[in-house]
């Protein structure tokens, strides 16, 4: 990933992960770049940062960017949840 919009380093969640981008009509696949992280410092919001980056360098319809959502504490363990939920349904496939 030569144009990477995200900082890569020892602490991000996921670093190469399989990703799948869609839009009407087409679907192309890539390695990405999933990452968790709060912002710092006493100032900072009380927030979760989920991040997604795909490798654009094989991609044909995006251009380099990525995508952030930003949760509260409340929803970052909603989402937790579900994330636990579909891994012990996928687990028992």
């Amino acid at each position: 990933m030569a144009d990477r919009v995200l900082s890569v380093n020892a602490y991000t969640t996921f670093d190469l992960i399989d990703a799948v981008a869609e839009g009407h009509g087409w679907t192309e696949e890539a390695v990405g770049v999933l990452n968790v992280k709060t912002p710092r410092g006493e100032d900072a919001p009380d927030e979760v940062l989920l991040q997604l980056e795909l490798d654009n360098t094989g991609l044909e319809h995006l251009p380099a960017h990525a995508d952030t959502v930003t949760l509260s504490p409340e929803q970052a363990r909603e989402l937790a949840g579900e994330f636990e939920r579909c891994a012990n349904v996928a687990e028992k496939k």
